[in-house]
């Protein structure tokens, strides 16, 4: 009989190694590595010949399938960034900083779900049940029957869901459950991917929908090895600065509806509001115009966005001066500012440049090139730009404004607020809303000799 070898895995990264060694070369953590034992191939590690199995049922492409039902959750911002509901038999991994509210939201989402009728049971490894009884009582929600469970042993949960089956089960949080047939500590790599493969692997079987919380790194990444995020058909992530009241709940991964999509919630002290015009509450601090202050016109997934961008460009007394993000790329910045000294001869080489993007909102696309240009040229300027101005677009190395999508949609967004002017690419012209003048440009050169009276 063949022997089989084991393998030494990082309980910190998941790296994989042939012998044991006192620190992981990936990650730099010291006393991480524990021994694993592989699945096996089969009897006498021979590996399964097509005679063990039976014959799956093919498809072709054309064949309709009815699409999955859904159930709310009873939050619409929730609903939204799931695509439109709960659907049975998924598994959802929702990953967010400490303290940022994702018990809260969940315990929520349970209770509004539980008073539709349905069963929902939560688990909570991290606190006790008389805990959970009195956040339920602050947030008004004692009266809800949802059935409360503190436990870590993975093999006693699975027993209770398999003998509730629940329409909703809540796993508070995946890093705490306990299997007790792995030889590693709770929160562990090899913890973490049996108690998720356990738990979809219920889900998918029982047709119960599956919440998993997850602790998040010091970078923002959900906490254990990747191949969990794999696993599951939803990823969410709970964003938000601790110093705003906002927070963002964004799909990462999504098999059953669109990535990316947002869902906008305000912290209150009865918890977590649902913000359906975000736009507003977003621009509600926008009183008098101010130098380095621009409305940008964003797209998050299918829902367009306004959100305020302000810059603040100071002398600087350092020989290299600062660069500081808040809400946005980086790098992105930085080439924004080579750009605009390349192209349009606008040097920031002696000044501090500072850009944050407010509420606590965090932009990824492309297309607020634009918006961030103008902001840092109005800040140097100490010029303000008009108030009733909206700004998107794509900027290229060249200085030429690149198209962008979903135009019609950020005007559009942009009138129902209040705003009669937006500044975009040439592209952008075509598109006719009633009530908003489009101001085109090729390329930033021009728009900063308008504006500024440079290029």
């Amino acid at each position: 009989m063949a022997k089989t070898q084991s393998q030494f895995v990082c309980n910190d990264c998941g790296a994989v190694y042939k012998k044991w060694q006192g620190r992981c070369d990936s990650c730099g953590a010291w006393n991480s590595i524990t021994e694993e034992a592989p699945l096996s191939a089969g009897p006498a590690g021979k590996s399964l010949g097509p005679s063990r199995g039976r014959p799956v049922a093919l498809t072709d492409l054309g064949a309709s399938d009815t699409p999955p039902p859904r159930s709310g959750s009873g939050l619409g911002e929730l609903d939204r960034v799931l695509g439109g509901g709960l659907v049975p038999a998924s598994a959802i991994l929702v990953g967010g900083d400490p303290g940022i509210g994702k018990s809260t939201l969940l315990l929520q989402a349970a209770a509004r779900f539980a008073l539709q009728g349905l069963s929902a049971v939560y688990v909570s490894g991290e606190e006790a049940a008389a805990q959970i009884r009195m956040r339920a009582q602050r947030l008004g929600l004692a009266d809800a029957p949802v059935k409360l469970a503190a436990e870590t042993s993975l093999r006693d949960i699975l027993t209770t869901l398999d003998q509730e089956r629940p329409s909703l089960a809540i796993i508070d949080s995946i890093q705490t459950m306990w299997a007790d047939n792995v030889e590693s500590a709770p929160g562990s790599v090899s913890q973490v991917r049996a108690a998720a493969h356990e738990l979809v692997s219920f889900a998918k079987k029982r047709g119960t929908a599956v919440i998993l919380v997850g602790h998040v790194t010091k970078e923002g990444q959900i906490a254990g090895p990747r191949v969990v995020e794999h696993m599951v058909d939803t990823v969410l992530y709970f964003e938000g600065e601790r110093g705003h009241q906002f927070r963002i709940l964004r799909a990462v991964k999504n098999r059953f509806g669109p990535a990316d999509e947002i869902g906008v919630f305000e912290m209150t002290g009865a918890g977590l509001d649902e913000v359906a015009n975000p736009s507003a509450l977003f621009l509600s601090e926008r009183d008098t115009p101010s130098p380095g202050s621009v409305v940008f016109a964003g797209i998050e997934g299918t829902r367009p966005v306004l959100v305020e961008i302000q810059a603040l460009v100071a002398p600087s007394p350092l020989a290299t001066p600062r660069r500081n993000v808040v809400g946005w790329d980086s790098g992105r910045l930085s080439m924004i500012l080579a750009v605009l000294e390349a192209r349009c001869g606008i040097s920031f080489a002696g000044s501090d440049v500072y850009l944050n993007v407010a509420g606590g909102m965090r932009i990824s696309e492309p297309a607020a090139d634009l918006a961030v240009a103008a902001a840092l040229l109005s800040a140097r300027e100490d010029d303000p730009l008009p108030p009733d101005t909206v700004f998107f677009g794509e900027i290229s190395l060249s200085g030429a404004l690149r198209p962008i999508t979903q135009a019609e949609n950020r005007l559009k967004e942009a009138q129902k607020l209040g705003f009669s002017k937006a500044v975009a690419p040439s592209q952008a012209k075509t598109v006719a809303v009633d009530g908003i003048a489009v101001q085109s440009y090729a390329d930033l050169g021009a728009l900063v000799g308008e504006f500024f009276g440079a290029g």
